[in-house]
């Protein structure tokens, strides 16, 4: 009896240890009105977990919440089973959890080299550089380039990232976030506006940078969230309204019903 009640603790310990980042009851109020409503999120590690929902659902928010750009009302957030929730931003990037915007977040007139070097100076234990003779970042080289060849841009090394085309520029983004060593990436709307092309390159990219590390991704479209998504959350009004694979959000009635009248209606109901 000892030794298989040892052996539970161990196990559920064990279970436990696979979820990297975890809410309770996480709650944002403005002025009176509930933008995320006692969210509970259990992210497995090594997954790619999206967090889907109608607009005004509030996934952003959620976010702002988890990577402390916003502070909770109530609710609690763990990372590696250590409470974060007060936490400032600074503190929880340090630890590995590392954002990427909506918006493409890169120096526009520097080369896309430098942009990955810029990343990558927290690693030389130093303040950043700006002030310095670029000859001192030349030990970045290698690595920067390293990450570029990951991310299909080394080929684009020496071109201003403004004149990169918007999907590009999604990837350089992602390989200046790599250059953070992210533990936990969490990606915000990372296809917004792109065509096609653009979605299906991204889309491959994010499922081979997860290999090594989870992915907490906001996304509108169904065909990225069914084709690389674990696990995925759907949020309606502030809350969970339903959690599981592609095929279980998927045909459930709560959540074909949250999607009516979006243009993601059709392609959650089929």
């Amino acid at each position: 009896m000892s030794v298989s009640l040892c052996e539970h603790v161990r196990m559920r310990s064990a279970r436990q240890d696979d979820f990297i980042l975890t809410t309770n009851n996480l709650t944002k109020e403005f002025k009176g009105f509930v933008a995320v409503n006692a969210v509970g999120l259990k992210v497995r590690r090594g997954e790619i977990h999206a967090l889907i929902g109608p607009n005004g659902a509030g996934k952003t928010t959620c976010f702002n919440l988890l990577t402390k750009f916003l502070e909770p009302t109530h609710g609690t957030i763990h990372f590696n089973g250590i409470d974060i929730t007060h936490e400032k931003s600074a503190q929880i990037a340090r630890r590995g959890v590392v954002r990427s915007f909506q918006i493409s977040a890169v120096f526009p007139h520097l080369s896309v080299l430098e942009n990955v070097r810029i990343a990558l100076q927290r690693g030389l234990g130093t303040s950043f550089h700006f002030w310095k003779s670029e000859r001192t970042l030349e030990v970045l080289n290698e690595r920067a380039m390293s990450l570029l060849t990951d991310v299909g841009l080394q080929e684009y090394a020496q071109m201003i990232a403004v004149e990169m085309p918007y999907g590009r520029k999604r990837a350089l983004e992602i390989a200046t976030t790599l250059a953070l060593e992210p533990e936990l990436m969490l990606l915000d709307e990372p296809t917004q506006g792109m065509g096609h092309e653009d979605v299906e390159r991204v889309m491959q990219l994010i499922k081979k940078v997860s290999a090594n590390r989870t992915i907490l991704m906001v996304e509108h479209n169904m065909k990225v969230v069914a084709g690389i998504s674990d696990t995925i959350t759907v949020l309606a009004r502030g809350a969970v309204l339903a959690e599981g694979d592609y095929a279980t959000v998927a045909a459930d009635p709560q959540v074909i019903e949250a999607y009516m009248g979006t243009e993601q209606t059709e392609a959650v109901a089929h």
